[in-house]
């Protein structure tokens, strides 16, 4: 699982290497068995028993010594992932065994798994009464299909599929996936060729297509066309940048038996051995009896696509009994024994007949097609995001077009893209309007940013009950007992417009609404009069200003002490405040700047909230410009209650540790952070000395 312990197999390399002391080659072995466990557990096990940062050093340890005794250097070490840098093209490569396909069933229903459950009964001569076929049935990979070809335990070749007697030698890339081991153990057969697929999971590709947009590269289209595009790079340095992974399924040319090969019984057995070499094989994999289990396994897979790390178009059966397999032979170029049972297409042409604007909870503008019904993944769609301003320019999408549209699980749908063909005449291209299509607030994007922001804020009736509920929040306002239910009722019924509204609530009015008894709405009325006396900092928090969070609101209310001098602030005198700048400072002056905004804010005071004035000067700044990070459980304070009182003395309350944190205070059950402190020398404290060292600085 870890490769083979011989990491100096050849003569010429053993002869090489005794011209390093053998305490330099025994250390070499050793961090390479080290790191290739490590990288087994991470890449492959998602399990990982050690930081990054112990990994880290090990390599730069290994790195070192081979930079010293660069004889050592085996293209296996785990430091020669890439090697080779740009090649002049893809060299072809005939596929020992063939790669073939697997036969399509075209009816996406329950009863596609039934006719193959038929078919294979039939062609084995099964009758009614007889056993059920044992079936394995694994998860189709929306990917790229790839051959790995083992020698001695070395990988000395990976080839794409091609048309299946000839691929192309993609080596040089595929030595960059980490989840594919370079090295097999001591029990893998002479000569193996390791069959799977190469894909990219959802959130990679998401990053990958976030650094494109952030370097003004184009966007890839979806994962199978990034993972295809980043095997077939030239570069393998291209390659490594790009987050591709591999799943394991079959066996390709093989040591026989009788010459020191495996021997296999089932499909299933011959999975397990594969995951036993260190390769990763999909959890979903499972053995089914019968078509009913197979119906039943492509229904669940189906339920839960959307959520799954990757992409999936459909499930594939094969018949677990590899006797049976070779008795049921090949008809053309597929097997007889496997099926490929898909789901509904995912992508479907329609007509786009128009694009409105929505405003989010947040402020968000987000364009939406208005598309012709189309059905796609088995759901009618006639809406689909368009996401923003410069996705709609880049995608060339414009009003009439026939466009693409991708759904996935339970995800909104959006449009790919437009399929190419002329336009009857000239259509403009779409704009964003200028002030928001709900409260006519001025519309606003933020530099550097690609969305479109309503700053009416307080005043948008679209962002009414997200405003409410951050209002209420425990570390805002702390309104115990308004959640999103109750929000929902007081906004769809008219009787909340905006958040001064909340103080007007009364008795009857609360107690009138569903699920809400004389006494659930006597204590909710008894939370907001006690939520009428807060702190400036809350108070600034809770009007959910954007850009501003806990710590900004604190370090606003310090800086200005009241909120007079802060509504009266010009964006170069919000620049003074600690860890403000530009963005954040437009953000803050933006929102305090809107009429309306004020007029809420006056509204809410003259409601009865209040604050002590000038509570910026109440604590000395005993701990102002360190930076603590808090991990693990405290024996008497609670985690919010450790961050307020180190805050409430002027330290910063980070959420990872660096060279720059001042110090860490661990509790019980410390993890990562405690290690991570170690590892830099960062000073750690408990409960007690954190507290001695301020009682000490007071």
């Amino acid at each position: 699982m870890t490769g083979n312990l011989d990491l100096f197999p050849s003569e010429k390399e053993a002869s090489s290497a005794q011209q390093a002391p053998k305490s330099v080659v025994d250390k070499v072995h050793a961090l390479r068995r080290q790191l290739l466990q490590w990288a087994h557990e991470y890449y492959v096990q998602d399990a990982p028993s050690v930081p990054d940062g112990e990994y880290d050093r090990v390599f730069q340890q290994l790195q070192a010594l081979e930079g010293a005794y660069p004889q050592l250097v085996t293209p296996e070490s785990p430091t020669q992932r890439v090697i080779g840098a740009v090649r002049d093209g893809l060299l072809p490569v005939r596929h020992a065994v063939p790669m073939l396909s697997i036969r399509t069933e075209t009816d996406n229903t329950a009863a596609g798994a039934e006719h193959f459950d038929a078919r294979i009964r039939r062609e084995l001569g099964r009758v009614e009464g007889d056993p059920a076929i044992e079936y394995v049935a694994e998860p189709k990979f929306d990917g790229l299909a790839m051959s790995l070809r083992y020698e001695a335990g070395r990988l000395v070749q990976a080839a794409t599929r091609g048309d299946g007697e000839v691929g192309e030698d993609v080596t040089h890339n595929i030595r960059t996936i980490r989840q594919i081991p370079l090295l097999l153990p001591p029990d893998a057969p002479p000569l193996v060729e390791v069959r799977g697929e190469v894909y990219m999971r959802r959130a990679d590709f998401e990053r990958l297509n976030a650094q494109q947009e952030a370097a003004g590269a184009k966007r890839f289209a979806n994962p199978r066309n990034a993972a295809a595009g980043s095997v077939r790079q030239l570069d393998s340095h291209i390659a490594m940048q790009r987050p591709l992974s591999f799943f394991a399924y079959g066996l390709g040319d093989v040591t026989i038996a009788e010459a020191g090969g495996p021997r296999f019984g089932t499909h299933y057995a011959l999975l397990q051995q594969l995951k036993a070499w260190g390769f990763p094989v999909a959890d979903q994999i499972t053995l089914a009896q019968g078509a009913a289990e197979l119906v039943a396994f492509h229904e669940r897979l189906g339920q839960q696509r959307g959520s799954l790390p990757y992409e999936i178009d459909g499930v594939v059966y094969k018949v677990n009994d590899l006797a049976l397999q070779q008795r049921l032979g090949f008809v053309t170029r597929e097997p007889r024994w496997a099926v490929a049972h898909k789901y509904p297409a995912e992508e479907m042409p329609t007509a786009l007949l128009g694009m409105d604007v929505q405003v989010g909870r947040t402020g968000k503008l987000t364009p939406v097609a208005r598309l012709a019904p189309v059905s796609v993944g088995g759901v009618t769609v006639t809406n689909a995001t368009l996401h923003n301003l410069f996705e709609i320019r880049k995608k060339g999408v414009r009003l009439g077009d026939t466009v693409i549209v991708r759904r996935a699980g339970d995800v909104i749908p959006e449009v790919v893209g437009r399929v190419p063909g002329p336009r009857s005449g000239y259509v403009p291209n779409f704009q964003m309007p200028r002030q928001c299509p709900i409260c006519a607030s001025l519309v606003e994007r933020e530099k550097g940013e690609a969305n479109h922001r309503c700053t009416g804020g307080l005043f948008c009736s679209a962002q009414r009950k997200e405003a409410l509920l951050h209002f209420a929040a425990r570390r805002a306002m702390d309104i115990e007992g308004l959640g999103d239910k109750l929000v929902d009722q007081l906004v769809d019924g008219g009787i909340i417009h905006s958040l001064p509204d909340l103080y007007r609530l009364d008795l009857p009015t609360l107690s009138g609404l569903e699920r809400m008894g004389e006494k659930s709405a006597l204590n909710l009325l008894a939370a907001l009069e006690r939520s009428k006396a807060t702190t400036l900092a809350r108070f600034i928090f809770a009007l959910g200003i954007r850009h501003v969070g806990e710590a900004t609101a604190k370090d606003l209310a310090r800086h200005f002490g009241n909120l007079e001098a802060l509504l009266a602030a010009t964006e170069e005198e919000l620049l003074l405040v600690n860890d403000v700048g530009p963005v954040v400072a437009h953000s803050i002056h933006s929102f305090l700047a809107q009429p309306h905004n004020r007029e809420v804010l006056k509204a809410l005071q003259d409601a009865g909230v209040h604050w002590p004035e000038g509570e910026g000067e109440q604590q000395a700044q005993i701990l102002a410009g360190q930076t603590v990070v808090l991990t693990g459980t405290l024996p008497t304070l609670s985690r919010d209650a450790a961050k307020a009182m180190l805050e409430a003395v002027g330290a910063k309350v980070a959420g990872s540790v660096s060279k720059k944190t001042s110090f860490v205070v661990a509790g019980a059950d410390a993890g990562s952070k405690l290690a991570k402190a170690q590892e830099l020398g960062v000073p750690v404290l408990d409960e007690a000395a954190m507290l001695a060292r301020l009682a000490q600085e007071d």
